[in-house]
């Protein structure tokens, strides 16, 4: 290698590291920032998510960090330890759309935590509750946002045409939906679409917890995929507007909603209900409960709340004008109604909240509420409570002080209380989750929420993996078959042969081969362009273009060989099949070999036990403390080992171990006289040697977990190198004559 090749390689090298270095800095900020924003959340207390929340397994996360952006709130995702993770639970509202986005199924939606469970209605993963015959979809069953919801009734409908026979008797339909909201509504178009006859009941008018929204409110993030209709909505959806696409939807449909119609209560058998109504009985096969949560608010239960001057809900801010009002809540429904009374009419307006900070509400609603505050239009009163509620006043105990609070109106928006009652009557069971999906049994899952529909994608994922295996393995049979006897040849031999001509590499075969590949190699890009451009989203899932991803990663050096005839001709030929080599290898790394190694919050069996072991033999050592002269210089030695394992980048962790270990054999060596006996200084340096190695191991783990991640970054830069490789070596093909077929 001569000394300008040599110094073209040191140079090329040097900013491919300067580049992969810059962009793990950057990651390491924001992880930084999101480790601190975790922390922060933590110490306010605002760590447990208000209902349906995404969690994030660490063992099967690969960082791609592709779900970061897919949030419409914002960033509520963020990097902890490598990972994502969940680091404004408060603020989440339950869209989804993060574990739609990840490639490798690493993120799952539950209801509660461990610390505070959920009561919901216990459905099966065609959302059929305890009662046979009977589903429960929506609101009502824990999922508020507009989006699930429709995709819940959707769902609910597909499962019914595959079910339900299509014989007809008079008098009894196939479907009754209770509810006319949004999941009510989806499901009975999702009944016309599949030739289902149905029957929508509803207690109020159509369009459900929408309806009585205040005007104006923003109620939808994205649009909503309708059975027949197709997409409806834009970006930033009103209810207004909403309430006009469903109007028309019905109107297209040809479905008649029947209103002012009070469900009462169920009587029969799957295949064979009667509801009883306020209108009179309705037969049906099927029975699907959409009714939401809009019939039992939650109460505050001061007295006097049972006055007319109390409310649950703002229809209109023009009737308060030129009152006093007092709005009770942090969420977003109360922010929202304080927003509009200030900014609508000239209203005296107050706002109590129990808690210290608002953190279960979009961040727009929290900004606009604290600048009104600013400007004197919004009386906050956080950590306040109503303790009695008056004809001209309220009784408001404010950081542990009573106060009255002048007023003519108090509007409560404490949400919405599951109607247990209703659901007794419906003859549907609950259960408690705690961090679980519907449908999980508590340790132990069971069947999720909608795992049909993701059972079935999850088939056609495997499907497309094996039909693409195949694919692969076909063309790579036919390119053998075409050259077997040409690539086995020796290299003076080949120039005899009569396959040379077109076999070579700049030859018919081998130059088409070759321009083949390449387009081939670029279109692996197609995956970050998907990841990163917004109009791509709804175009298949990021599963499947990871699939092809893999697919194309795999096959590109497999073709590029054949183009290269198995053989190495030039110095820009090598780099570009050693850089595609590298990148597949890279890749490797980052998808699979990543996520073998387990994290300390992972569930693999290794860690687990390396963790349990860890903590017996720091119990089992803590008695002999007791007996020893010094036990300070002896906690101090133990502290050594005991310590939370540093996370290190791996070669500097190899260079620190024999340093680390002379080190610690000194200072053990130095605390022997302070033991009663040799036997329980010999017991103590033998848990002792065997607490350090499995605080070495766990620092190991974590070192190459960190380690690994690091190879995503180069696998990006490196596939950018390859990308100016390829032109180059494609500029010089032509620049030497070799333009294929086409002149």
């Amino acid at each position: 290698m001569d000394v300008s090749t040599l110094l073209a390689t040191v140079g090329t090298a040097a900013i491919l590291g300067c580049a992969g270095a810059v962009m793990l800095v950057m990651r390491q900020r924001r992880q930084a920032r999101d480790t601190a924003a975790w922390a922060l959340t933590v110490k306010k207390g605002q760590h447990i998510p208000p209902s349906l929340h995404p969690v994030i397994d660490p063992d099967i996360c690969i960082g791609s960090l592709s779900c970061l952006k897919a949030c419409p709130e914002g960033d509520i995702l963020g990097i902890v330890d490598g990972v994502a993770k969940l680091v404004e639970p408060s603020h989440c509202i339950g869209h989804g759309r993060c574990a739609a986005e990840c490639p490798v199924g690493a993120i799952k939606l539950v209801f509660g935590t461990s610390e505070r469970g959920v009561d919901l209605p216990e459905v099966d993963e065609f959302f059929e509750s305890s009662r046979p015959g009977v589903h429960v979809v929506g609101e009502l069953g824990g999922m508020g946002l507009i989006r699930n919801a429709t995709v819940q009734g959707r769902q609910v409908s597909e499962r019914f045409a595959k079910v339900l026979d299509r014989r007809r008797e008079p008098g009894v339909v196939d479907v009754a939906v209770v509810g006319a909201g949004p999941a009510g509504l989806a499901t009975a178009l999702g009944c016309r679409a599949a030739d289902l006859s149905f029957r929508v009941l509803d207690q109020e008018t159509a369009g459900g917890t929408v309806a009585n929204y205040p005007r104006h409110k923003l109620v939808m993030t994205e649009p909503v995929e309708l059975p027949l209709i197709g997409k409806i909505g834009k970006r930033l959806i009103s209810k207004e507007e909403l309430l006009a696409a469903w109007q028309k939807a019905i109107t297209r449909a040809e479905i008649h909603v029947e209103e002012r119609t009070q469900v009462l209560g169920i009587q029969g058998q799957d295949g064979a209900f009667t509801l009883e109504t306020s209108q009179g009985p309705v037969r049906a096969r099927k029975v699907v409960l959409a009714t939401g949560r809009r019939g039992t608010p939650r109460k505050l239960g001061a007295p006097g709340e049972e006055l007319p001057k109390v409310s649950y809900r703002l229809i209109d801010p023009v009737q308060y004008e030129g009152c006093r009002v007092l709005v009770v809540g942090g969420g977003d429904a109360a922010l929202e109604a304080a927003i509009q009374l200030a900014g609508e009419t000239d209203a005296e307006v107050a706002l109590s909240y129990r808690g210290e900070a608002f953190g279960k509400c979009r961040d727009a609603n929290r900004k606009k509420v604290h600048e009104l505050a600013e400007r004197g239009r919004i009386t906050l009163l956080m950590k306040s409570q109503v303790r009695e509620i008056r004809p001209q006043e309220g009784r408001l105990e404010l950081e542990g002080q009573g106060m009255e609070l002048p007023n003519d109106f108090v509007i409560v928006c404490a949400g919405g209380e599951l109607p247990l009652d209703f659901l007794k009557k419906m003859g549907v069971g609950l259960r408690r989750y705690h961090g679980e999906a519907l449908g999980e049994s508590a340790g132990r899952p069971r069947v999720r929420r909608g795992s049909a529909k993701d059972d079935a994608a999850e088939r056609k994922n495997r499907r497309l993996a094996f039909s693409l295996f195949t694919l692969g393995a076909l063309i790579v049979a036919g390119l053998t078959v075409v050259g077997w006897e040409y690539y086995l040849l020796p290299k003076p031999e080949r120039l005899d042969s009569p396959l040379h001509t077109a076999l070579r590499p700049a030859g018919v075969w081998g130059h088409g081969v070759g321009i083949v590949a390449t387009l081939f190699m670029l279109s692996n890009f197609l995956y970050a362009v998907r990841k990163r451009w917004s109009l791509l989203k709804g175009l298949s899932s990021i599963r499947r273009w990871l699939i092809f991803h893999q697919f194309v990663g795999f096959m590109s050096p497999l073709v590029i060989a054949f183009h290269a005839a198995f053989q190495s001709n030039n110095l820009l030929a090598t780099t570009t099949a050693g850089s595609l080599l590298v990148v597949v290898l890279t890749g490797i790394i980052g998808r699979f070999v990543y996520g073998l190694v387990p994290t300390q919050d992972g569930r693999a069996l290794e860690y687990s036990d390396v963790v349990g072991r860890f903590e017996r033999l720091k119990h089992r050592l803590e008695p002999t403390l007791d007996q020893v002269s010094d036990p300070g210089a002896v906690r101090a030695v133990l502290a050594l080992a005991t310590a939370p394992a540093s996370r290190v980048w791996l070669p500097v962790l190899f260079l620190r171990m024999p340093f680390e270990s002379l080190s610690v054999r000194m200072r053990i060596t130095q605390v022997r006289r302070m033991f009663p006996s040799s036997e329980d200084y010999h017991s103590f340096r033998e848990d002792f040697f065997r607490l350090l190695r499995l605080r070495t191991q766990v620092g190991f783990y974590a070192s190459l977990k960190r380690l690994l991640g690091g190879w995503r970054v180069f696998h990006a830069v490196l596939a950018s190198f390859l990308v100016i490789i390829l032109t180059a070596h494609i500029g010089i093909s032509l620049y030497l004559g070799y333009g294929w077929i086409l002149w």
